[in-house]
């Protein structure tokens, strides 16, 4: 029995041996454990009794892993796989190319599989840290001899980088009467977009957007526009930013009416952001919309937002909104000016 024992235990030391990694150096000392990562310059391998250990790429004579890990190559290709290192170079058992050869200078990275997991959750956290933004809330109501409703809702959230910017937004305004003992609704409008600059330059960008909208009391049930073009950072200062451009639009518009209008349109605006003081800051937006499948005509949005903060995070706003368009439903108004108010609050990084 003890001879069966010894013998299991001999056994299970040579399967733990084959079954982990393996570097061998050029000056022949050998390391057994697991492979965490190669940062380019130095591979880093976690033995059970010498901890972590960094081994110099160049003094790699040959390495083994008994587990997938992650390659990445210098051209940017992400292989998963068992790995054997040699003098030659790298050979990845994947599972799906079969073995792929690389040579040793081609490789950037070498990952575990812990090691890229944390790398990939960091990713996602950097990436959830650009987005910064705001929502707002206001309320109006009255009760007794008026009876009013009125509710208007915004948010807008951008991610930033060094070369481009993602921007969203969304608005929403309603409001109702029952003074007369019969609720009507008097307001009824909801807009939201995308747009997309990246720098070409550092004065020139370009740019691609879409916007939705709808408004019940022009008749709209839904207006979608593409768009995008080319602009020009005017001026970019601690304080001021103001920006220029230009390009075309696709305009679909659909009417409750059941007529659907489709038009091409040329777009030209600007957009200014300005802080007033350390706690209020203006932002700015208008943008002409000549249309040309039908010369004469033309929309044209002007949107203009105060802000004054009373914490970090929230603030007061105000907000005008313009929406003018020179052909109408018959029997519909030009145009349309909407004025909120209420609390902001700020998500994200609050530097602009």
């Amino acid at each position: 029995m003890r001879k069966l024992a010894l013998g299991l235990v001999i056994i299970g030391l040579l399967c733990s041996e084959v079954l982990a990694d393996q570097v061998t150096m050029k000056n022949g000392d050998r390391l057994t454990g697991t492979i965490v990562k190669f940062d380019g310059e130095k591979l880093t391998m976690k033995s059970e009794f010498a901890g972590e250990v960094q081994i110099p790429w160049t003094a790699i004579e040959k390495a083994t892993s008994d587990k997938a890990v992650y390659v990445t190559s210098k051209d940017g290709r992400v292989l998963i796989g068992t790995l054997t290192i040699t003098e030659r170079g790298i050979e990845v058992q994947t599972s799906q190319a079969g073995t792929v050869f690389l040579g040793k200078d081609a490789i950037q990275l070498i990952r575990s599989k812990d090691e890229q997991s944390a790398y990939e959750a960091e990713l996602a956290r950097q990436r959830l840290a650009m987005w910064s933004g705001s929502a707002d809330a206001g309320l109006s109501a009255t009760r007794g001899n008026s009876d009013t409703l009125l509710i208007s809702l915004g948010t807008q959230a951008a991610r930033a980088t060094q070369r481009d910017k993602l921007s969203l937004y969304a608005a929403a305004l309603f409001a109702r009467n029952s003074t007369t003992g019969v609720s009507i609704t008097t307001a009824e409008a909801i807009r939201g977009g995308a747009r997309y600059d990246r720098d070409i330059s550092k004065r020139l960008f370009g740019f691609g957007l879409t916007d939705l909208e709808h408004d019940k009391f022009q008749q709209l049930k839904l207006r979608l526009v593409l768009g995008g073009g080319l602009g020009y950072h005017a001026r970019k200062t601690e304080r001021m930013r103001l920006d220029l451009f230009g390009g075309g639009s696709y305009n679909r518009e659909k009417f409750s009416t059941g007529l659907t209008r489709n038009s091409a349109e040329a777009l030209f605006g600007e957009e200014l952001s300005y802080k007033l003081s350390a706690v209020t800051s203006l932002s700015q937006r208008a943008v002409l919309f000549p249309n040309l499948s039908d010369f004469g005509k033309y929309r044209f949005a002007f949107d203009l937002t105060g802000v004054t903060k009373l914490t970090r995070q929230l603030g007061l706003q105000a907000t005008i909104s313009d929406r003018y368009q020179s052909n109408p439903l018959p029997g519909i108004k030009k145009n349309d000016l909407l004025l909120t108010t209420g609390i902001r609050w700020t998500f994200g990084s609050t530097k602009k």
